[in-house]
């Protein structure tokens, strides 16, 4: 039986829907997302990406969400689109969820909803996580259930909830999660809020794979334009940069870890010690990861067949490439092309 073997770095969180789940798995944490008139539909379909992905990053169903309309069976998002929702609202939905969110928008109403203040006070003390969208954050001001806790609202909003709540601690950051409550202020931080969140549950490895799906066009910071995918910290030195990208381009005629160390000016020994230092592995390791990674992503989107993608990632023949991979993903080139039984299911 072939040994089991990790990836290592961001090449894990880039695999990590195909890799093997793990042990001892927990039923689905349910999120209730409340929806008022007028709600932000991209900030809504943030949160529903973000955990549609962790379901699938992992082929496990981390989350399970339903939608809630106040009175009604559909509600109207800010574009003009109408959204059919599971519920509408009573006091015994909320206790059904683990998390709540609050949908608001620009034009969603600011007013008290009594029915909502009810329902979200008689939660309050369950510790369940409560959050608001844009001004969906306003709700549990109305509620009566923000204290001493921070939170962030469209700055649109400021001037209302300053009027209306003067003891409120309300911050010009764009999100915030402070306990069990949390805020965004628009659909940019309502994303970045749900990674966060994600992380905080379900662990860094898990939110970097919802991150590299979802935010892959993001800068990793704002005035720098970074590569796809790319698995190095921004310090990285200039020669784990260039031997990196060597290998990258590299894969039908892996070169030998003695000539990228020459091409990139310096030894092998030194290459090795900043491949560990940077990125926790070796060169020869990461090699054979990046073009796994490939090889991977040839089985599940092309019809290349096997000996064809052996060939075109360096592997002396199918038989070797198709230990090396199950090793990695503990299932054969073939199954993974096989439809997995979490697809579709995801949500």
């Amino acid at each position: 039986m072939a040994q089991q073997r990790q990836f290592t770095g961001q090449l894990r969180e880039t695999n990590l829907s195909f890799l093997p789940p793990v042990d001892g798995e927990q039923r689905p944490i349910n999120v209730l997302l409340i929806l008022l008139d007028n709600f932000s539909l991209i900030s809504f379909t943030s949160v529903i990406d973000s955990l549609v992905t962790a379901n699938l990053v992992t082929s496990t169903k981390n989350f399970s969400f339903f939608t809630c309309g106040i009175n009604k069976s559909s509600v109207m998002s800010d574009v003009g689109i109408s959204i059919t929702v599971d519920v509408t609202l009573r006091p015994d939905i909320l206790k059904q969820a683990e998390m709540i969110i609050v949908c608001g928008g620009y034009r969603s109403p600011l007013n008290e909803i009594p029915l909502l203040s009810r329902a979200l006070r008689a939660v309050n003390d369950k510790k369940q996580r409560l959050g608001g969208l844009w001004n969906g954050a306003l709700a549990l001001c109305h509620a009566g259930i923000l204290s001493s806790q921070t939170f962030a609202l469209h700055p649109d909003n400021h001037a209302y909830a300053r009027e209306h709540f003067p003891h409120i601690n309300l911050t010009s950051q764009t999100y915030v999660i402070d306990g069990h409550f949390f805020s965004s202020s628009g659909p940019t931080s309502s994303l970045e809020m749900m990674l966060n969140l994600i992380q905080l549950m379900l662990g860094e490895a898990c939110a970097n794979g919802v991150r590299e799906i979802l935010s892959c066009d993001r800068d990793k910071v704002s005035d720098h334009s970074t590569t796809f995918n790319d698995p190095l910290p921004l310090q990285a030195p200039e020669r784990l940069k260039k031997a990196v990208h060597l290998m990258q381009h590299q894969l039908d005629e892996p070169l030998p870890i003695e000539t990228v160390a020459n091409q990139v000016g310096t030894s092998r020994r030194t290459l090795e010690r900043l491949f560990k230092h940077h990125l926790n592995t070796s060169p020869s390791k990461h090699y054979l990861e990046i073009r796994l990674t490939c090889a991977r992503q040839l089985l599940t989107q092309s019809n290349q067949t096997i000996s064809q993608i052996a060939v075109a990632t360096g592997f002396i023949s199918a038989n070797y490439f198709s230990q090396c991979f199950k090793e990695y993903f503990s299932v054969s080139p073939t199954q993974i092309r096989s439809p997995s039984p979490n697809d579709g299911q995801c949500w």
